[in-house]
């Protein structure tokens, strides 16, 4: 590894997202060095460090204590590293995270995965191309919110939109107080507006599924085909999407933007103060019912029935409240059994090696 940069504790990482909040993390030490994970291939991940980029594993003793992959680095993760390694160099500790985008793995049932870390913008994107799933683009916001980037919401191909304004009309009362900026890398209109909300040095994720032109948006934002990417199959508006993998790419003008691949299910973890956010305008009604516990079933003076019945909110929009409602306390539920769980196979090990010292003993 070379030593250019090392005059300085952090060199060229103050061009890939190193602030305030990170530093105020971070101790200089003479045997390990930060660094930023900016993508991830299997069990390797690339890292700039602050004087080149390089190749790295994480340490033996991290992968032994981790309890699952929110313990393990993650795409935008500051981290120590030992260079002095031949070879990869070794992550040794990840550096608290200011922001984290996590969501279940889709497939299973308990598997967390972080898709991105240290964010400070949310591009949630939508195809204008395609019916607007406007439930889709609430649970995004949900766990946008969760995340503690700031969520915007980009509607994607206006060059391919009848009436943008019916598409904007149906999104607006789901993303109350969010910015919508609709844009075609085609046209470039709507380009312009979406850079002003990001700042060199800045990290923004682009979250949607595929085909909504997130690699598009890459390489119009880079003004250059930083990254492949193919038409949309006409026939069933199926994405042919070439990202396989998350990672960072810092554009000319000091950008830092995080691609990652079309995610056809997004499962929620934890995102209840997210959820009150994304439908304070749902819970402010559930305040306004006549009893405290309130089913919103048959109760009389039920302000949610009214307002549904009345077309304050729409039936849509309560189903889609009480579905992520659900959907948060059943994750809720299987994280209280799997601590149970381990917490029960710790006091086992402890009583049989209590009892295994005690033979040796007699």
């Amino acid at each position: 590894m070379s030593d250019r940069g090392r005059t300085s504790p952090v060199g060229r990482l103050m061009d890939w997202g190193w602030n305030d909040q990170v530093e105020a993390s971070f101790k200089a030490s003479a045997s390990h060095s930060p660094a930023r994970v900016i993508a991830q291939h299997r069990g390797e991940y690339r890292l700039m460090t602050p004087w080149d980029e390089v190749t790295g594993v994480a340490s033996g003793r991290m992968l032994h204590r981790a309890s699952g992959r929110l313990e393990l680095p993650a795409v935008g993760d500051f981290v120590l590293v030992d260079p002095q390694t031949d070879g990869p160099v070794t992550i040794v500790e990840i550096l608290p995270r200011n922001t984290q985008f996590v969501r279940r793995k889709s497939g299973t049932e308990s598997q967390e995965q972080i898709v991105a870390a240290n964010i400070d913008v949310a591009f949630l994107l939508a195809s204008l191309n395609q019916e607007l799933k406007v439930r889709r683009i609430e649970r995004y916001l949900v766990a946008a919110r969760e995340s503690g980037a700031q969520p915007v919401i980009v509607l994607t191909k206006l060059d391919q939109c009848g009436d943008i304004a019916a598409a904007l009309a149906l999104v607006a009362p789901a993303v109350s107080g969010v910015p919508v900026v609709a844009v075609s890398s085609v046209t470039g209109e709507g380009i312009d507006e979406l850079r002003s909300h990001l700042c060199p040095g800045g990290t923004v994720v682009l979250l949607g599924s595929s085909g909504v032109g997130k690699s598009t948006l890459v390489n119009t934002l880079a003004g250059e085909e930083l990254l492949r990417t193919r038409e949309i199959r006409e026939a069933d508006d199926k994405g042919r999407h070439t990202t396989t993998h998350r990672e960072i790419f810092r554009m000319p003008d000091g950008v830092l933007v995080l691609d990652t691949p079309g995610m056809r299910e997004l499962g929620l973890i934890e995102a209840g103060d997210g959820l009150e956010e994304t439908f304070d305008d749902v819970t402010a009604i559930i305040d306004s019912c006549r009893f405290r516990d309130c089913t919103h079933a048959a109760e009389p003076g039920c302000a949610v029935r009214q307002a549904v019945q009345s077309g304050t909110v729409s039936a849509e929009r309560w189903n889609s409240y009480q579905k992520l409602q659900k959907e948060l306390a059943y994750e809720e539920h299987q994280r209280d059994l799997i601590t149970a769980s381990t917490e029960k196979h710790r006091r086992k090990q402890i009583q049989r090696d209590y009892h295994k010292h005690t033979k040796k003993d007699r």
